[in-house]
Parts: structure tokens; sequence; C-alpha cells
């Protein structure tokens, strides 16, 4: 089977969230700008699924590395968990040609039927080849159990295809998470959500850096030079440490809570209704593929709407 080269494109993951009814006229205004926030921050993660793609041909093509097909899988994989179009349709035809992985055609009916939903054409045409979808689900594309902590996952492949200054970045969030016991998958979403790890970055809201501190924030955890990348990192790093704790390790309430602020997560009782923050809890699940992180409960007490919090979580399986 032959395999035509297709121009990159990347599409919304899980789609824009809907605003509370009953909204007032202040609140949609400034969902005007969460909705342009959550889009820039879907977009970085739209640009590092490209770059893992991109990285994928090099390794299944011998392009400039040492060819290695399972590599080149496990990056489209990846890719595609991220909402990558190509890597869908490239993982695809690896596995309806056994190229590098063992030949299924179930799998890459899956894979197919996936990219082919999403308007790639030659996705589509493939699946005459591959038989009716059946549901068959790639083990890469599986989600970990919550226990698990990021098997499989390589920073360094992540990390590999950006430029050599967001690589001292990335490389600086994922060395110092591990003083804080945080996952450093979880790390890099995080500063990759909130500035594309650029240590110069300032927002409307004037956070700060890397990390997007507020003033209150850096105060908070002793950030003095909020510019200054290790520092700012290390503040970040330790706010999320706070908020996995206070959220009993609830990746989905830490993020919200990082994004909108803790209050707002307790005032709604879960992911509050901003437009900007749940595209940003979004791309932190799509990213982790997990909602469960450890976490010390010696740090701090539990939000109080934890327990019922919890209970829907388990309940619903969702936001």
């Amino acid at each position: 089977m032959g395999r035509g080269l297709h121009a990159s494109r990347s599409f919304h993951l899980l789609g824009g969230a809907l605003l509370a009814a009953g909204s007032c006229a202040s609140l949609a205004a400034a969902d005007v700008h969460s909705a342009e926030k959550g889009a820039a921050a879907e977009a970085v993660f739209a640009e590092h699924a490209r770059y893992l793609a991109d990285l994928a041909v090099a390794y299944e093509h011998g392009e400039g590395v040492a060819r290695e097909p399972a590599r080149a899988a496990a990056l489209y994989c990846e890719s595609a968990r991220l909402g990558n179009v190509e890597a869908m349709y490239s993982l695809g035809w690896m596995y309806a040609n056994g190229r590098g992985l063992g030949r299924s055609d179930a799998y890459a009916g899956t894979l197919f039927a996936m990219a082919a939903f999403l308007g790639h054409a030659q996705a589509d045409r493939m699946r005459r080849y591959t038989g009716e979808y059946v549901g068959a689900v790639p083990a890469c594309l599986q989600p970990p159990p919550d226990t698990a902590p990021d098997p499989g996952w390589s920073a360094e492949a992540h990390i590999a295809a950006m430029s050599a200054q967001r690589k001292q970045v990335a490389r600086l969030v994922v060395d110092l998470s591990s003083e804080y016991a945080i996952s450093p998958k979880l790390a890099l979403a995080i500063a990759l959500t909130e500035s594309n790890l650029d240590a110069a970055a300032v927002s409307p809201k004037s956070a700060m850096g890397v990390m997007q501190l507020i003033p209150e924030t850096a105060a908070r955890f002793n950030v003095r030079k909020p510019f200054d990348a290790e520092e700012n990192i290390r503040g970040g790093l330790a706010y999320l440490r706070w908020l996995l704790a206070y959220f009993r390790g609830d990746i989905a309430l830490a993020a919200a809570g990082y994004n909108a602020g803790e209050r707002a997560v307790e005032r709604y009782r879960g992911v509050p209704p901003y437009a900007e923050t749940q595209a940003y809890v979004a791309r932190v699940l799509a990213f982790m593929q997990r909602r469960r992180h450890a976490y010390d409960s010696r740090i701090t007490e539990p939000s109080p709407i934890i327990p019922g919090v919890q209970h829907v979580s388990e309940r619903e399986g969702g936001l």
C-alpha cells in the first residue's frame, strides 16, 4: 500500500466548552478573552503534536537520525493522542503494512477511521483495505492506569524537536519536577500550556515567566525574580504541588486551580465554567492521559469540596 505526503493539520481535541447559562454581560466579555487564551493554549499543544509527528517521520525513514520504526510508532502514537491527524494516519499505515509493528488491520482500521472522521481523505480511502471498523484500539492509545507513573513516556522524545532555547527551559522543568514530587509529564504540560516555555512571557493579567505566576502567587511561594527561569519554575512547581495536595491528587482540579485559582474551583465545586479554564484542563488531561497523581497529604488539609467532587468524578469519569 502506498502512502502520500499530506499537509499537517490540527483539530479541536475536546472542543470549546459551553458557557454557564445565565452569565451576565461582564462575564461574557471576560469569556471572550478567556476563549482567546484557551485557543492559544490549544495551539501550543497542536504545535507540540506536530513536533512529535515530524520527529516520528524522521525516525521512520531515517532522515537525519538512525532509522528506528518502533520509536517512530511511539512518537506517532503520542502525537495522535494530542490530536494530530497525520500521526493517526501514519500510525495506521504502519499497522496496515506491518512496518516496525505487528500487522493489524483492526488497529489500522481504527486509526484510519479516526483520521477520516477528521477529514483525512487518504485515510478514508485506506479503510477499504482494512475492513470494517471493529473498535480495536492499540495499547499505546489506551490511557495508563492511574497508579502507573507515565509508563513508556519519554521527556527527551518530547523535547528533542524543540528549538535550543525551549529545550533548555523544558529540561529545567523536567529536572526540577522531581524535587517537588511532580510527574515530569505534568510539569511539562503546565509549562507548555502556560507560556510555551517562554521565560519572558507576560500576560494581560500580569502573569509572569515560564509558569505564568501572578504577583500574589509569586509572593506566596517566595519568588523574588519572576523572570529568572529557575526561580519561576520552582515557584510554579511549589504551587502545583500544593494544589495536588489540596485537591488530593485530582489532576483536573489542580490544573483548574492553577489556571483560575483554588477558590474558583471551590465556588463551582469542580472545574469552573470559564472557557479558558475548561480548555486549559482539557489540554492538560489530553497530555497526561490520566486523572490521578500522587500527592503528599502532609502539605495541607484537603479542600472541603473533595469528598463530593471525588464521588462525582468516580461515578461519571469526567470533568
